[in-house]
C-alpha cells in the first residue's frame, strides 16, 4: 500500500539517495587505515587502590570514586600512605572506565624502574560510574565539582613530604578533558592546582551531538570563560586527536581555539605525533603504545630536578610538548641545548666537493667528518638536503663558520633536523646561513651495524613542484599528473587550491626503480601548514601507493600557506604522481561534518508532509497517503531560501539589533560558518537525505503498524470499527495524570516513551479494526457502496454521535502514519536521557535536571488526545486551517535553529501536534 503511492521515478530517487548515503557512511566507518597501534601490556597484575574520601563527600557523590593505580611491589608499598611521587589524575570520558589509566600508568612505572625510581609518577583515576555524559549533560557540572574535591584529596596524601606537590597534572579522555577545562570556571577553584592538562580525543569546540541544553550550556560556559580569560590562564594544555579512525569524535572538534595572546595551548592529530605516526580510534587512543610512550617521555622531561615535581616554567613545558608531539629532531630534550660543539679528537676529515653524495657506513673503525664547502655551491644551488638512516640521538650534522677545510668548533645543526620513521633529515636554505663556510656530516665508529648517509644540493624550482587539485565536481572523471624525472632524494609538491573540508582526493604515487638488490623505502608526508594534522605513508619501491587527501580543519581565510605532499624518495627510482577527486570521500566528509544535523532535516520534511495532509483535509475533506504528500510537499525551495535570506539580513546592523530585541537565538548557519563548516549546497544535500530518510522511516513505520495489527488479530478476537467516536474516553484523564506523575517523579523521557506506546497501541487497534471490517465486507461492490452511503448518511444526520466509516478510518490511518513518524523521532531524540536514567537508577530514582520534563508535560496529553482523534472529528474544526499553516514556518525554524542544536527539534515538532489535538475542541 505504501509503495503503491510512490511512482517508480521517486522510488528510484530514494534508492539512489540510499546508495549515496551508504558511500558516505562507508568512508566514515571503514575508509581509513588499519589500526597500527601496538597494544600496551602490564608487566605485573594491575591493582586499583580505592582512596577513602571524606564521608560528606562520599555521601554527596555516592556514584563516584577515586583510585590509585599500581602494580606488583609498587602497589604493595603504596598501600600505606602518604605518597612520595608526582601526582597525575586520569579522567575517563563518556561511558569510560577508571581502569583505562592502566596503560599509561604501567608504562610510566616501567620508565621509573629504568631510572631506579629517581623520579616516579603516582597515577590516580576517577570512577564516574561510566556515565553517558555525551548523551546527557546534566551531570557534567557535578563531575567537575567532584574532580575539584579529588584534587584537594590527592594533594593531602603528600602532606609532610620533603618534595610535596602543590598541583597535579591531568589527563582527560574524551569528555573527561572538557571536565578538566571546566574546573577553571568553578568559583572557588585555584588555577595553580593544575600544572598541566593533556586531553585525548576531547571535543573542545562543540558537542558531537547536542542532545540537550545542559550539554550546550556547559560548552558555552567553558569556552566563553577560556576565551574571555585567555590572558590570565597560564595552564599549558595539549589536545591530541585520533584522526580519521576516530569516527566518534572528529578531529576538527578537538582543536583548541587559537588566540594570538594565548600560546600555552597545542592541538595535534596522533598521525602527526613523532614516533607515533598512527591514527587511533576513540578507545585505542588511551592504550596505543606508541602514543603512551611519547606521553610518558614528555612527562619525565617535564620534571624539575630541584623540586622533583613537574616544572612551573610555562616556556619549558611548551618546549617539551613541542619536542615530543610536534617536531622531534631525533635528540633527547634539552632545555638549553649547546649550539656550539667541539669537533676535535682523533677523527678523519674528508672533503666532499660533489653536489650529490652517498656514504654507506658498516663496521667503521674510526670517526669521520665529511666536509662540504658551501662557497661554490651557493652560486648554483639554493638548498642542501641531508639524511641519515642511523636513528640514534647523537649529533650528526654541523656547520663551520669562516673555515678553510676543518674547524675545531661547529654549529650543531642536528637540533634543526627532523625525525621520520626510517630516516632523520635536514633541509637548509643556503641564503639563510651566509656566514657558514662548510657543512660537516659526522659518521661515528660503528660495529656490526649498517647505515646510509646522503646529501645533495639542489635548486628550489627543481624540487618544489606545483600540482593543482582537480575540481570538486569532476567526480573523479579527470585527473592531473606530475612526473618526477630527476634523481632527487626530496620533493615538495604544492597542492594548489586545496584548503576546504568538503574537498577530498585520491593521490596515486607510482615508483619505478632501476635494478637494485636491496629494498628501497619511500616516505610520503602530507603536510598541512595551518594545523598539526600531518599524516605519513610508507611505501616500498617499486610500487603503486594510494593516499587519501582530506582535511580535519579548513584553511583560515587570512592564511596563505599551501598544503604540501613531501616526498622522501630514492635516487634510484622515478616517481609519477596522479591526483583526482574522490566522490565517495566527499560524501564521507558530508556525513562526518554534518551527519549529526540529519534529524533536523528529517523532521523538516515530515512537517511539510504534515502540513500538506492537514491542508488537504481542510480543503477537500480527505487525507492523502504519507508518501504521496511527501513527494508533493517536501521541497527544499520551501525552506532553504528563507534560511539564506535570514542569514544575509543578519549581516546588517539594524536587522541584528531587531533580532536581539526579539531574543531570538543565533542562527545555526552562522555557527557553522564560524567553525568553517560550510559546504557548497550542503543544506540542499542534507534536505534530500532528509527526504529519503523520511520516506524509508515512513515505510518502516507503516509496515510495523500492519505487522503489529496482524499479530493483534492472531492473538485476540477480531475488532470492530468504533460505533461512536469519543475524543476523551473514561480512562484517558486517569492515564494522562499517571504519566505526568511518572514524568515528575522519575524521568520525562520515560513518560514520553510510555505515551508513545499508548498512541501506537491505539493506531494498531484501529488498523486491526479496519482490516477486520474489510475482510467482513461482501465481494459485491454495489452492496459495498450502498452500505458505505448508508453509513455516511447516518454520520451526517448525527451531530453528537459521529460514526466511523471505512473511508474515515483509512483517512485517519494516513494521518496517524505521519504523526507516528514525527513522534518516533521525538522519542528517539529524548532517549539519551532515559538511557542515562536507567543506568543510574540504583543511585538516583529521579533524574535531576531533566531535559525532557517540560516537553513531557505538554506532549503526554497531546498524544493521549491524538490517540483518540479521527479525521471525521476535525474536518469541521475552525482551527484546522490555522493548524495547516503552522508546519511550514516550523519546518524553516527546525533548519534555522535545530540543525546544530538537536534538543530544539522536538519543540518545533510538537507544536503542530498540539494544534492538531486542539482541533478536536474548537
Amino acid at each position: 500500500m505504501f509503495l503503491h503511492s510512490v511512482n517508480l521515478w521517486n522510488l528510484a530517487f530514494y534508492v539512489f539517495m540510499v546508495f549515496l548515503a551508504t558511500l558516505g557512511l562507508w568512508d566514515v566507518f571503514f575508509g581509513f587505515e588499519e589500526n597500527k597501534c601496538s597494544m600496551s601490556y602490564m608487566f605485573e597484575y594491575p591493582e586499583y587502590q580505592k582512596i577513602e574520601l571524606p564521608k560528606k563527600l562520599a555521601k554527596r557523590y555516592p556514584a563516584y570514586e577515586l583510585y590509585l593505580y599500581g602494580e606488583g611491589s609498587y602497589a604493595e608499598e603504596h598501600k600505606i600512605l602518604p605518597l612520595t611521587g608526582i601526582p597525575v589524575l586520569f579522567l575517563p570520558g563518556n561511558a569510560g572506565s577508571y581502569k583505562q589509566v592502566r596503560s599509561i600508568g604501567s608504562i610510566a612505572l616501567r620508565k621509573a624502574e629504568d631510572i631506579d625510581f629517581k623520579y616516579h609518577f603516582d597515577f590516580f583515576s576517577v570512577n564516574f560510574n561510566e556515565e553517558l555524559v555525551a548523551l546527557y549533560g546534566g551531570s557534567l557540572q557535578k563531575q567537575t565539582k567532584f574532580v575539584h574535591e579529588c584534587i584537594k584529596t590527592i594533594l593531602k596524601l603528600y602532606k609532610g613530604q620533603e618534595f610535596a606537590p602543590k598541583s597535579v597534572a591531568i589527563i582527560g579522555h574524551s569528555m573527561g578533558g572538557l571536565v578538566a577545562r571546566a574546573l577553571l570556571t568553578l568559583k572557588n577553584f585555584k588555577h595553580d592546582l593544575i600544572n598541566l592538562l593533556i586531553t585525548q580525543a576531547t571535543p573542545h569546540v562543540a558537542p558531537v551531538m547536542p542532545l540537550d541544553r545542559f550539554i550546550t550550556d556547559f560548552y558555552t560556559t567553558v569556552n566563553n570563560y577560556w576565551i574571555l580569560n585567555a590572558r590570565h590562564i597560564n595552564l599549558t594544555t595539549l589536545s591530541v586527536a585520533g584522526g580519521f579512525r576516530d569516527y566518534q569524535v572528529r578531529s576538527g572538534l578537538t582543536f583548541l581555539p587559537k588566540l594570538s595572546h594565548h600560546t600555552s595551548a597545542l592541538s595535534v592529530v596522533s598521525s602527526a605525533v613523532p614516533k607515533t605516526w598512527v591514527s587511533t580510534d576513540h578507545l585505542s587512543i588511551v592504550w596505543c603504545k606508541q602514543l603512551q610512550l611519547t606521553t610518558v617521555r614528555a612527562f619525565f622531561d617535564l620534571i624539575d630536578a630541584d623540586t622533583k615535581q613537574i616544572t612551573q616554567n610555562s616556556k619549558k613545558k611548551l618546549s617539551v610538548l613541542s619536542h615530543h608531539f610536534i617536531r622531534h629532531p631525533s635528540k633527547h630534550f634539552e632545555e638549553n641545548p649547546a649550539i656550539i660543539s667541539d669537533l676535535t679528537g682523533t677523527s678523519m676529515w674528508v672533503p666532499v666537493k660533489v653536489s650529490k653524495w652517498t656514504y654507506v657506513a658498516y663496521n667503521e673503525s674510526e670517526k669521520i667528518y665529511f666536509t662540504f664547502p658551501l662557497e661554490n655551491h651557493r652560486k648554483i644551488y639554493s638548498h642542501v638536503y641531508c639524511q641519515s638512516t642511523m636513528l640514534d640521538t647523537n649529533s650528526w650534522i654541523f656547520a663551520c663558520i669562516n673555515s678553510t677545510s676543518m674547524c675545531q668548533q661547529g654549529v650543531d645543526l642536528s637540533w634543526k633536523a627532523e625525525l621520520l620513521p626510517t630516516i632523520k633529515f635536514l633541509t637548509l636554505r643556503l641564503q639563510d646561513y651566509p656566514s657558514l663556510s662548510h657543512l660537516v656530516v659526522y659518521v661515528p665508529s660503528v660495529h656490526g651495524s649498517k647505515f646510509v648517509v646522503d646529501c645533495e644540493f639542489f635548486k628550489k624550482e627543481t624540487r618544489y613542484i606545483q600540482l593543482p587539485v582537480t575540481h570538486l565536481f569532476s567526480f573523479g572523471l579527470s585527473s592531473r599528473k606530475v612526473v618526477l624525472n630527476t634523481n632527487g632524494l626530496y620533493y615538495n609538491l604544492e597542492l594548489l587550491n586545496f584548503g576546504q573540508i568538503y574537498q577530498a582526493f585520491k593521490i596515486n604515487v607510482v615508483s619505478k626503480c632501476s635494478a637494485v638488490k636491496e629494498e628501497i623505502t619511500s616516505i610520503y608526508k602530507l603536510h598541512i601548514p595551518w594545523s598539526y594534522e600531518d599524516s605519513l605513508t610508507i611505501a616500498q619501491a617499486p610500487s603503486s601507493t594510494e593516499i587519501s587527501l582530506k582535511l580535519h580543519i579548513a584553511q583560515p581565510e587570512n592564511d596563505s600557506h599551501v598544503a604540501l605532499l613531501k616526498m622522501y624518495t630514492s635516487s634510484d627510482c622515478r616517481y609519477e604522481v596522479t591526483i583526482k577527486t574522490s566522490f565517495s570521500q566527499i560524501l564521507g566528509q558530508v556525513v562526518r561534518f554534518h551527519g549529526g544535523a540529519l534529524p533536523a532535516y528529517v523532521i523538516s520534511n515530515m512537517l511539510l508532509t504534515y502540513r500538506g495532509q492537514l491542508y488537504s483535509l481542510f480543503s477537500t475533506g480527505c487525507c492523502l497517503e504519507y508518501a504521496t504528500m511527501l513527494d508533493k510537499e517536501a521541497k527544499p525551495y520551501k525552506v532553504d531560501p528563507f534560511v539564506i535570506i535570514i542569514k544575509f539580513l543578519l549581516g546588517y546592523k539594524w536587522f541584528k539589533e531587531l533580532w536581539d530585541v526579539l531574543l531570538l537565538p543565533e542562527l545555526d548557519a552562522i555557527i557553522l560558518t564560524s567553525q568553517s563548516m560550510c559546504f557548497p549546497l550542503i543544506s540542499l544535500i542534507l534536505f534530500l537525505f532528509g527526504t529519503c530518510t523520511a520516506y524509508w522511516s515512513g515505510l518502516l513505520s507503516s509496515a510495523s503498524v500492519r505487522l503489529l495489527s496482524s499479530l493483534w488479530l492472531a492473538l485476540k478476537r477480531p475488532s470492530e470499527l468504533p460505533k461512536d467516536i469519543k475524543m476523551i474516553s473514561p480512562d484517558l484523564p486517569f492515564l494522562t495524570i499517571v504519566l505526568i506523575i511518572i514524568s515528575w517523579t522519575t524521568c520525562g523521557a520515560l513518560a514520553i516513551l510510555l505515551s508513545y506506546v499508548y498512541y501506537v497501541f491505539k493506531v494498531v487497534h484501529l488498523q486491526a479494526s479496519l482490516t477486520t471490517f474489510k475482510n467482513s465486507q461482501p465481494v459485491n461492490p454495489k452492496h459495498s457502496r450502498r452500505s458505505e452511503k448508508k453509513s455516511n448518511h447516518h454520520k451526517d444526520s448525527s451531530v453528537h454521535h459521529l460514526r466511523l466509516s471505512a473511508n474515515d478510518a483509512e483517512d485517519s490511518l494516513r494521518m496517524h502514519s505521519t504523526v507516528i513518524n514525527l513522534l518516533t523521532w521525538i522519542v528517539f531524540l529524548s532517549m539519551p536521557s532515559l538511557i542515562y536514567w536507567l543506568k543510574n537508577l540504583r543511585y538516583y530514582f529521579k533524574l535531576n535536571p531533566d531535559p525532557c520534563k517540560p516537553l513531557a508535560f505538554i506532549l503526554i496529553p497531546t498524544m493521549a488526545v491524538l490517540g483518540n482523534t479521527y479525521t471525521v472529528s476535525i474536518k469541521s474544526s475552525k482551527l484546522l486551517k490555522t493548524a495547516s499553516q503552522f508546519p511550514l514556518p516550523l519546518a524553516v525554524g527546525v533548519i534555522a535553529f535545530g540543525s546544530a542544536h538537536l534538543y530544539r527539534v522536538p519543540c518545533f515538532a510538537f507544536i503542530p501536534l498540539l494544534l492538531h489535538a486542539l482541533c478536536n475542541f474548537m
